[in-house]
Formats: structure tokens, C-alpha cells, sequence
């Protein structure tokens, strides 16, 4: 075999050819098309199907590019050169830059230490400010300032799954957590929050993908089935803070998990002591795992638990009384708190508060009586049905006041608002990878990227602005490219309102330094 190399338009390409012996005649066999030529010297092709690629002619193999290889600029001849791009955006990406290095997180990124860190810092920002694929990300990257601030980044859709590959292993991530609780350690001594130790929230949510590997799988979660894999994430309590996360294959039920997200958390320093979680944590097993391990913890309680159906039957019909009357969230809910026993063998103190929320009961007053009418059923047949509407039993192995349970249990609702978040501007749907290393990567940088909008979205509490509009306006800010320099355009109010909101000067001009002058 040998390869035969060919000229056309002024690219050279490679194609791997073989030959045939016929008689006394030699003629061309099978033959594998390499692509474009990108180091002849050391066998490195690009082609649509494989992207950068190295190729050992001997050995008949192919394997990946070392990440630190820059890919020369593709100098094209044609009639009519492209003029080159000389405004490019620029407020989106300068007030990001300025605020994770400003806030210090850019410390926990760049302890991920992957070769090369301006591709690093680009693609988080890509994350960040984009709902894009990532095949679009070379296009972002040479027409905003990013290019400039970023100026050594490799944003190629192949080079991005390297980097996703790299980013996403585990010596990667643990490298980042630890700099990460760091960051989050500085911002209680700063007063920001109480601190990595306290309370946290953990709920999962489907990842819905078709991508076949091990993870994806068929699951029903409340009734809804499709295929997915489940992530699950970690919550500051006081904070709302992402804090860590994990992800299982997607029929992998939530009951199972909380224990080996515990175990993870342990071992990566984070010793907990207390924990909210959703119903669909809470089983005997993992209530004694928890306690043998000292953490505390407050879950909604399913009604097919023996302590749930004891509870009710006991102490529903003297429920409401004014003396268990409390306003939550501008509903009447009535809330009594009984001592009672859990675990697999239900020899675990704790306390159970059985709640009727009277908003919640009236709805489905309506709805049992419409379906009684529907069915021709008399009020006796609905009456036990219309006892337990709007019922639910919190159970809490600490005791806490009646009118301060209903609060501390739906903080949960910050996980959500992080998956909310996630989803939406953090990009992690839809799923468009091709294996499980770049999984890794796609999730570690979406945590990142929520990480930031979370911490953004605080600062923006008081302000008329959002996230997404605020980078919505800055994108339409932009610099002016010169030879030395950068002056950028004037910023509008909302512009300036951003700036002024993160305590960051909008320059007049910049100084083009050495490494990015084109």
C-alpha cells in the first residue's frame, strides 16, 4: 500500500492506495480516502468523517491528534479574498470574562488544566452565551472579541470533542471540586454563605437522548417513559449553590442512588449534616444508611408507607383545628407534628407532620366531584377520596417548628430552579454527543456554565435584568479592531446598567497585545 497524493485547487490530498498483480500488469486497487493533507511530515489528515486524524501508513491505523496541536489556518486562494473581519462583538464576552476572574471561579476552572486554556476559557464561554451546537462554536469564536481575548483556542468541532474528552475525566473533575470548594469556602469567610458543610438539596432529572451507549435507557418516572440518562445534582441549601453531581443510567431508580451520592460526596471532603429530599429518596433503607452515617434529613413521605397510612388514619379527623392553622405561601395549610418511628425497622426517631393544604383540597374536591357525577357515583362512594385531598406527610429526623417546616422543606425548589437553569441557558439539552468521554465533558462544563449563570443571576436579584437579556443587549456592543488597539462602541443604558451591576468599567479602548495581533 502506499498513498497516492493529488493537488486540487491548490490543497493537497491524500488517498491510502493499494495494488493488484495481475500476470505481468500492476493496477490500482482499493482505495481509502484520507482527505485534505494538514502535516504531511507526520501523517495528519482532516476528513468530514473522522475530523483531525493521525494515519501510520505501516501499521494501517488512525488515531487522535495530541490536543496541543494547532491546526494551520487554512489559506484558501480565490479570486476575491475574503476581507478580513475588523468589528467584531464584544460586551457579552468582555463582562463574563471580567466577572469569573473578578469572583475568583476562574481559579476552579483553571485547575481543570487542560493544555491549552484558551480553549478552555472559550468554550465555557461558548456555554455560557450560546444556545448554539457546538459545530458552530469556531464561527462564534472568530467573530467575537473572544478570538482576541481567547487567541490561541482551537473551537473546530473535532478539536472541541477532545477537549470534551479530556475535560471530562476523572482526574479532571477532581481537580476542579477541589478548587471549587475552595472558591465556596472563601465566599462563607466573605459572607456570601454558610458554608460547604451545611444542608443540602439533591434531586435528579432525565437527560432524554438517543445516543447508544450503556447509559441511555428506557425509564418511567411518574408515569412518563422515554429514554434518558439521570443526573443528579447537589445543592447548597442557604445558598442555592450547585455543589457537585453525578449521573447514572437512566433506569436507574432514585432510591438507589442517594447513597453512593453521599459516599461522593464524603469522599471528596464534603461531610454533610443535613440533607432535603424529594419523595422519591426516601425509603427505610436509605433513612437508616443516612442516620448510621450522622446526617440528618427531611423528606416528603409516598403514601404506600405503613408509618404514612398509620399517621393519617390516627390523626387526620382531628387535623383542622385552629391550633394547627398556618399561612404558607399565601395558602391555609394545616400542620400537626407526631412523634413516630422509621427505618427498615421502624426503631429510628423522627417526626412525622402530617399537612392538609386546603387550596390543593379544594381543587380536588372539584375534580372527585366531577368525576363522580361522571360515573354516577353517590357522595358516600367519593367521601374517603375527598378526606385525603391535599394531603401529605413530611417526615424530619430533627424536630422543627410547625410553621417553619413548610420553608425549609421547599428550599427544594432551588434544585429545580438549577435544573431550570441548567437547561435553559446552561445548555446541557439536547444531548449531542458520541461517547461517554465526551459526556463527561459536556456535563462538566454545563455544571460550570450553571455555576456562573447562578452566581450572575444573584447579582442581578435586585436589578430589572436577567442573564439572558442582559447578554442579549451586551452581544450588540462591539470593538472596533485596529492595528495596535481596540475602541469599543458606546454602550446604550441597559448596557450600561449591566456594567454598573458587576462593578466593571466599560473600557473606551484596549491595547492589542502581542499574542493577539492577527
Amino acid at each position: 500500500m502506499y498513498i497516492n497524493y493529488n493537488i486540487v485547487n491548490g490543497k493537497e490530498y491524500g488517498t491510502v492506495t493499494s495494488s493488484v498483480r495481475k500476470g505481468k500488469s500492476v493496477s490500482k486497487g482499493k482505495q481509502i480516502y484520507l482527505g485534505r493533507v494538514i502535516d504531511k511530515e507526520n501523517g495528519i489528515f482532516k476528513n468530514r468523517e473522522r475530523g483531525l486524524f493521525k494515519y501510520d501508513l505501516e501499521t494501517d491505523s488512525y488515531s487522535s491528534v495530541s490536543a496541543d496541536f494547532e491546526e494551520p489556518k487554512d489559506q484558501r486562494k480565490t479570486k476575491y479574498p475574503k476581507r478580513p473581519v475588523l468589528i467584531v462583538s464584544f460586551g457579552d464576552i468582555y463582562l463574563l470574562d471580567s466577572f469569573m476572574n473578578k469572583s475568583g471561579i476562574m481559579s476552579a476552572v483553571n485547575a481543570i488544566n487542560y493544555k491549552n486554556q484558551d480553549t478552555l476559557h472559550a468554550l465555557v464561554a461558548y456555554y455560557i452565551l450560546t444556545a448554539y451546537s457546538n459545530c458552530h462554536a469556531e464561527d462564534w469564536w472568530e467573530l467575537t472579541y473572544a478570538k482576541y481575548l481567547y487567541p490561541k483556542a482551537q473551537m473546530a468541532s473535532q478539536r472541541i470533542s477532545d477537549a470534551l474528552a479530556d475535560i471530562g475525566s476523572e482526574d479532571a473533575k477532581r481537580s476542579f471540586f477541589k478548587e471549587y470548594f475552595k472558591f465556596l469556602a472563601l465566599r462563607k469567610d466573605a459572607g456570601e454563605s454558610n458554608g460547604i458543610d451545611d444542608g443540602i438539596l439533591i434531586d435528579s432529572s432525565g437527560l432524554p437522548n438517543s445516543i447508544h451507549f450503556p447509559l441511555t435507557a428506557v425509564n418511567n418516572h411518574n408515569g412518563i417513559i422515554s429514554e434518558e440518562l439521570r443526573l443528579i445534582y447537589v445543592v447548597q441549601q442557604h445558598t442555592g449553590m450547585p455543589l457537585f453531581f453525578r449521573y447514572v443510567a437512566g433506569n436507574v431508580i432514585d432510591v438507589s442512588t442517594i447513597t453512593r451520592t453521599i459516599a461522593e460526596l464524603k469522599a471528596n471532603g464534603i461531610n454533610t449534616k443535613f440533607a432535603i429530599l424529594d419523595a422519591g429518596y426516601y425509603t427505610g433503607v436509605n433513612a437508616d444508611a443516612l442516620l448510621d452515617s450522622g446526617i440528618s434529613f427531611m423528606a416528603r413521605m409516598k403514601s404506600n408507607f405503613k408509618v404514612y397510612k398509620r399517621i393519617v388514619s390516627e390523626h387526620l379527623n382531628n387535623l383542622m383545628v385552629k391550633e394547627n392553622a398556618v399561612i404558607f405561601n399565601k395558602r391555609l395549610i394545616y400542620i400537626k407534628c407526631v412523634p413516630c418511628e422509621i427505618g427498615q425497622k421502624e426503631n429510628r426517631k423522627a417526626y412525622a407532620y402530617l399537612c392538609k393544604d386546603m387550596t390543593a383540597y379544594n381543587e380536588g374536591q372539584k375534580n372527585a366531584i366531577a368525576r363522580a357525577e361522571d360515573e354516577s357515583l353517590a357522595a358516600s362512594d367519593i367521601y374517603d377520596d375527598l378526606q385525603k385531598q391535599g394531603v401529605f406527610v413530611l417526615v424530619s429526623t430533627r424536630k422543627v417548628a410547625v410553621e417553619k417546616i413548610l420553608p425549609l422543606y421547599y428550599m427544594r425548589d432551588q434544585v429545580e430552579k438549577i435544573f431550570e437553569l441548567c437547561k435553559q441557558e446552561g445548555k446541557i439539552l439536547p444531548i449531542n454527543v458520541e461517547s461517554e468521554a465526551t459526556l463527561r465533558g459536556h456535563l462538566m462544563m454545563t455544571f460550570i456554565a450553571t455555576v456562573v449563570l447562578k452566581m450572575m443571576t444573584d447579582k442581578l436579584r435586585n436589578s430589572s435584568l436577567t442573564t439572558e437579556s442582559m447578554f442579549m443587549n451586551l452581544h450588540e456592543q462591539h470593538a472596533i479592531v485596529y492595528d495596535k488597539e481596540f475602541v469599543t462602541t458606546e454602550p446604550v443604558k441597559k448596557m450600561n446598567d449591566a456594567y454598573k451591576a458587576f462593578k466593571i468599567q466599560c473600557p473606551i479602548s484596549i491595547k492589542r497585545q502581542a499574542d493577539n495581533v492577527d
